[in-house]
């Protein structure tokens, strides 16, 4: 039968990856905290002055940026379950629930979206007139708020999916609060009082078109799918190209949680054995090469009597 090889420098190398980005969710939690304090208060103020203001647009993007703090509660709840060891059942600790709060954010933004949809072309259909300068100074709050909100999340939105929701939600709010003052600056000199819903129906597209990228990841991740950014053909080839390696199955690439990437494999080598040196190397060129960080290696040696049973399921 084939042995279990997993080398004792794995874990090393593991731990490793682990601590370069320990940084990350200290610096993280205080951006969440000002950001879901900062962006709740703005929330308040702005649905009340949208209803003394008479404005839709004003009241669905209130409607949106609550969206947006739940999502962040959310991202920030997740976030912080990725920092848990793992325990007796939950063997690789919470880190997936970082996958779930991602596809909740995006589907938090689509909802929302739809709302501001929904709210625009009855504004179209019914037009009402608005205080305009009233629009104007909470919008012009507004973009200030959630642009420097987003602005605390643009350092870790590269490399984690979920801080990547959060960072794409404050700037959606900061472009649908610019397109809510453009357009009361151009009611107030024109008259105009379409201008306000078709400004939101233009400014919908665009948020669903920044959030659709987040909503295909988080939901290759929960199906278990190798990542985007993973290359699935180079990984195969460089496994097969390792010494005394005649062939390869078994391969499986998944995502744990939105920052940590995990591969197993099942490796034919008839003629020599693979030393804990040459485990360690496997390890840390799959990290450093692939972002691949939690490695498990079957190695067989491709008897005909004692054929691994997952050669012809996988």
């Amino acid at each position: 039968m084939g042995t279990h090889s997993h080398s004792h420098s794995h874990k090393h190398s593991h731990d490793g990856h682990k601590g370069h980005h320990h940084p990350a969710p200290t610096s993280m939690n205080a951006a969440f905290a000002i950001a879901i304090t900062v962006t709740l208060a703005y929330v308040g103020a702005e649905a009340a002055y949208a209803f003394i203001a008479n404005s839709m647009s004003l009241l669905a993007d209130a409607v949106h940026n609550f969206g947006d703090v739940l999502g962040l509660v959310l991202a920030w709840l997740a976030n912080w379950l990725l920092s848990f060891p793992a325990r007796k059942r939950y063997s690789y600790g919470f880190k997936r629930t970082t996958i779930i709060a991602a596809f909740a954010n995006a589907s938090i933004l689509i909802a929302t979206s739809a709302l501001i949809a929904y709210e625009s072309i009855y504004k179209l259909m019914h037009l009402t007139e608005v205080n305009e300068n009233v629009v104007i100074i909470l919008g012009i709050i507004g973009i200030a708020v959630n642009g420097g909100c987003s602005l605390l999340f643009m350092r870790g939105a590269h490399d984690d999916i979920n801080i990547k929701g959060a960072f794409l939600h404050l700037l959606a709010d900061a472009l649908i609060l610019a397109g809510v003052v453009v357009g009361a600056i151009l009611i107030k000199y024109t008259g105009l009082q379409w201008i306000d819903p078709v400004l939101g129906l233009i400014i919908v597209g665009i948020v669903l078109w920044g959030t659709w990228g987040l909503f295909r990841d988080s939901v290759t991740l929960i199906l278990d799918a190798i990542p985007h950014y993973i290359d699935h053909a180079g990984v195969t080839k460089y496994l097969s190209n390792l010494k005394g390696v005649t062939a390869i199955h078994d391969l499986h690439i998944w995502g744990l949680s939105t920052k940590e990437v995990a591969l197993t494999a099942h490796l034919v080598i008839p003629e020599i054995r693979l030393s804990d040196a040459d485990y360690k190397e496997i390890n840390e060129h799959l990290r450093d090469e692939f972002r691949i960080n939690h490695v498990t290696i079957q190695v067989e040696t491709g008897s005909d009597d004692n054929r691994c049973h997952r050669i012809e399921t996988c």
